[in-house]
């Protein structure tokens, strides 16, 4: 199993990145809420990870905390939830956020998280109810820790709003809604990344 990565950082095209460790260039798939903690491309970063292994792929997910790869792998023991959802689930929300979500029963705020139905926000309030030591603290399971330095403002390779469309659609958006979503948050300045920070917040 790879559990942590670090090396640097080739390419960025939100959720995915491509990660060069010794000569050896990692695709790893990102949560939003990972991806923007990454530095410039160019740049070292540290990364713990999940390889899911089925089939016809091997597909690496990657998080820039311990408590957000734990969080995922909580989810996908859940039935009905798979890698792609999770993925979503952490894009769309914060650890923090989601426990809260889990504790308070909002069912109504997992169901607006695309590939979340209402049977499927059922089963994540019955399996993960009280599995967090509180929603006053982010922290559950294992002890949160960051494992790079703060905030560095990325560069986009494309336009950022299509860069933003495109990464909607990977975490599951359909492409009309995610049109929709972008442009509602659209203005001069932004980032790809800010875009969708915007706009995930604003759908939920």
């Amino acid at each position: 199993m790879i559990g942590h990565l670090r090396g640097k950082l080739i390419e960025k095209q939100p959720p995915e990145i491509l990660l060069d460790v010794q000569g050896v260039g990692y695709e790893l798939l990102l949560p939003m809420t990972s991806f923007y903690n990454l530095p410039e491309a160019g740049q070292e970063c540290a990364l713990y990870t999940h390889l899911v292994v089925r089939e016809d792929a091997h597909l690496l997910f990657g998080f820039s905390t311990k408590t957000d790869r734990t969080l995922f792998r909580e989810l996908i023991k859940t039935n009905g939830v798979g890698p792609k959802l999770a993925l979503a689930i952490l894009s769309a929300m914060s650890v923090h956020e989601f426990a809260y979500a889990i504790e308070r029963e909002e069912l109504s705020k997992l169901v607006k998280i695309p590939g979340v139905g209402k049977k499927t926000a059922e089963r994540l309030l019955v399996e993960l109810k009280g599995k967090f030591k509180g929603v006053q603290q982010p922290d559950f399971f294992v002890e949160s820790q960051s494992i790079r330095a703060p905030n560095i403002e990325p560069i986009a390779l494309e336009a950022p709003s299509d860069e933003a469309v495109a990464a909607l659609l990977a975490l599951g958006y359909k492409a009309t809604d995610a049109e929709k979503m972008i442009k509602k948050v659209a203005k001069a300045g932004l980032t790809s990344e800010q875009l969708i920070r915007e706009a995930l917040k604003a759908a939920l």
